[in-house]
């Protein structure tokens, strides 16, 4: 049987919970990426969204970003290899003591927006993030975008990967995502983002702004977890993913 992992960012509020999507949501992904402190999220909503998770039984991950909660970490900031390093592994660590006061277990990591984005590109931000995985826990999964720097570079240090891509977002021909600031960068048919779901786990291909059909390796599909229908997205992804008789499940280790 095919499987693929539907994986949502979460635990993005601050002070009294206010993500009403994240209960919801867990009924129809297998892998949660929990908010650090940095970009989003406060040591309350942590501590809430790690024991919903455990509750529903989704795997947990860290979801580290750049110190910028104005910018929600989607910003570019110039920062050294050391920094990528301390910061990854000061938010590991984070969500780590509150997953094991839950009673759970951590089960991967993904950087969070520009950190993500840079890293999937530049070696020496990859090296530095892969190494912070490695050195907390090297048994712990890397979600990282397909054929990025990330990937290549978790895999050369022996940490077991999770090839990424996404349900809304367009691809370029070289297998890039088109970026954010592109009109084109979102796509706005539930339908097409259905199908291109589809199109990664049963022929491992994606078709590309300008129609050409391109490999990529998908074992995790991100899901947004903040629009207006995203509950209603992901109970539909789920449900037609079950029908093409492909199961949900998150890679462990």
């Amino acid at each position: 049987m095919k499987m693929i992992d539907l994986n949502c960012d979460m635990g993005e509020a601050f002070g009294n919970y206010a993500m009403p999507n994240d209960d919801k949501l867990m009924d129809y992904i297998s892998s949660a990426n929990i908010a650090c402190g940095f970009h989003a999220g406060d040591p309350g909503v942590m501590q809430q969204t790690v024991a919903l998770a455990v509750k529903k039984g989704v795997a947990i991950g860290s979801h580290p970003g750049l110190p910028d909660l104005q910018g929600f970490g989607r910003r570019e900031m110039k920062i050294s290899a050391s920094e990528a390093y301390q910061l990854t592994l000061y938010q590991i660590g984070a969500l780590s003591g509150f997953v094991k006061a839950a009673g759970g277990k951590l089960n991967h990591v993904k950087a969070h927006g520009a950190l993500y984005n840079m890293a999937a590109k530049d070696t020496v931000l990859a090296k530095a993030i892969v190494q912070a995985v490695y050195d907390f826990d090297p048994n712990l999964i890397l979600y990282a975008l397909a054929g990025s720097k990330m990937i290549s570079e978790a895999k050369e240090k022996g940490i077991l990967t999770a090839s990424e891509v996404f349900a809304d977002r367009s691809y370029q021909d070289d297998g890039t995502l088109t970026p954010r600031i592109a009109s084109n960068a979102l796509i706005g048919s539930e339908e097409d983002a259905i199908n291109q779901v589809l199109g990664f786990a049963l022929k491992q291909e994606v078709n590309s702004v300008n129609g050409n059909r391109i490999s990529v390796t998908a074992e995790t599909v991100c899901l947004h977890g903040d629009g207006e229908h995203a509950v209603a997205f992901a109970k539909l992804i789920s449900e037609r993913l079950k029908k093409e008789g492909i199961s949900i499940k998150a890679p462990k280790r």
